[in-house]
């Protein structure tokens, strides 16, 4: 699929959660994981992305810590905290019901 799709502040939120799951990652990294996770169907931009992270941090569910990227760069690392390790299985409990309705609705007559 080459069409991009455009994402909703929270359901943004949820896939920057998932992409740190298992490790600590920068701005690109992050942005790099959830395309490849998609099989390059979600793109998400700069312009969404730091704002995204900002808001994440704000409300305390990820930690920002300066380092140096594989490529040598200074760059922010991202880490979920334990607050949101949990908001991450809520709301992905709350996604899977969203998206089980509205298959349901698509699915029936």
């Amino acid at each position: 699929m080459t069409d991009r799709i455009d994402l909703l502040q929270g359901t943004l939120d949820l896939l920057i959660l998932k992409a740190l799951l298992p490790a600590a990652l920068h701005g690109w990294g992050i942005s790099k994981r959830i395309r490849l996770l998609s099989d390059e169907v979600l793109q998400v931009n700069q312009g969404s992305l730091y704002p995204a992270l900002y808001r994440l941090e704000d409300r305390g569910l990820i930690n920002a810590a300066w380092g140096i990227s594989p490529e040598g760069r200074r760059a922010k690392f991202y880490t979920l905290t334990a607050r949101g390790r949990r908001r991450f299985a809520e709301e992905k409990a709350s996604w899977r019901m969203f998206t089980g309705a509205v298959e349901q609705v698509l699915g029936s007559s």
